[in-house]
């Protein structure tokens, strides 16, 4: 009998952080940092070495890191990066544990995000594994439009499905199927993530399957639902929704948020082992952050 795999909840303050226009002190980042650090989860997406002209917000993510309280917390930090040099970066720093790099299906989306094609950025995920292995860092490969996209480029799920299954023969081992533009619905999200899960389930290298969805308020708690129903046990929150993808042109569209993915979970039985004096506390804190 299979045995129930854990739940695993990505916090991902750099994601709610990156659109705010005027920039956060990087003080208040890292006291905010260090709350979420006390909470208990899994890992969280703290900041990106990315081009501080594309994100102004996160170009002080080294000194950030150089804040954190990293003595006590059982969570792991994750970076994103957009090309080689960004990995490069990424690294050196022995306190980050995961890479994350956004793969888009979409080659119109890729070349906005990254400047880059799809054929370009898979040679860059090729080079982040190799890094990665030899800086024992693991990868998050992002597969950002995973439920469509809002250009017109050809997506089905035999696309998704192929592209994940390159990514994995390339030596991806942990992938995120991103609905970077809150487009996804409980019907897709029940046709994709099944057969997505069950293609990599009994792969010797052990492939996890995650979601990173974005949604309006009003959809958030029937796409966690179709995705937990789904098998899906790794899951990318922000409190309180914030965030989400510049690109989405819908104020209203952020991420899943940490508080109703919580509820939701803990109403399944699910044990989070997480510190929600903590998370309480991180919740008001979330204000002075986000103002």
């Amino acid at each position: 009998m299979k045995a129930e795999q854990a739940i695993k909840l990505i916090e991902c303050p750099r994601d709610a952080m990156q659109g705010i226009h005027d920039f956060i002190p990087t003080e208040l980042k890292a006291a905010y940092l260090n709350l979420l650090l006390q909470v208990g989860f899994d890992t969280i997406d703290f900041g990106s070495f990315v081009s501080p002209k594309a994100i102004p917000q996160l170009r002080d993510t080294a000194e950030v890191l150089s804040l954190l309280d990293l003595d006590n917390a059982r969570s792991k930090l994750l970076a994103i990066v957009a090309n080689l040099r960004g990995a490069e970066a990424a690294v050196a720093h022995p306190e980050i544990s995961y890479l994350g790099f956004p793969f888009s299906i979409s080659e119109t989306f890729q070349q906005r995000n990254t400047n880059s094609s799809i054929a370009q950025s898979m040679e860059t995920v090729k080079s982040m594994l190799e890094l990665c292995d030899q800086h024992d860092k693991e990868a998050v490969i992002y597969l950002s439009m995973g439920f469509g996209n809002p250009y017109g480029d050809v997506w089905n799920v035999e696309i998704v499905e192929q592209w994940a299954d390159a990514l994995v023969h390339q030596g991806a081992r942990i992938l995120a199927l991103s609905d970077t533009t809150g487009m996804s619905n409980p019907e897709s999200i029940k046709e994709i993530v099944p057969p997505l899960l069950s293609r990599f389930e009994g792969h010797p290298h052990q492939v996890e399957i995650g979601l990173h969805l974005h949604s309006r308020p009003d959809t958030r708690f029937e796409k966690i639902n179709a995705a937990y129903e789904s098998g899906c046990r790794r899951f990318d929150s922000a409190i309180k929704g914030l965030g989400g993808c510049p690109m989405a042109a819908d104020d209203l569209t952020g991420n899943m948020a940490t508080e109703g993915l919580i509820g939701y979970l803990e109403h399944k039985d699910e044990h989070l082992g997480l510190d929600m004096n903590k998370f309480r506390e991180a919740m008001q804190f979330s204000s002075k952050v986000f103002q």
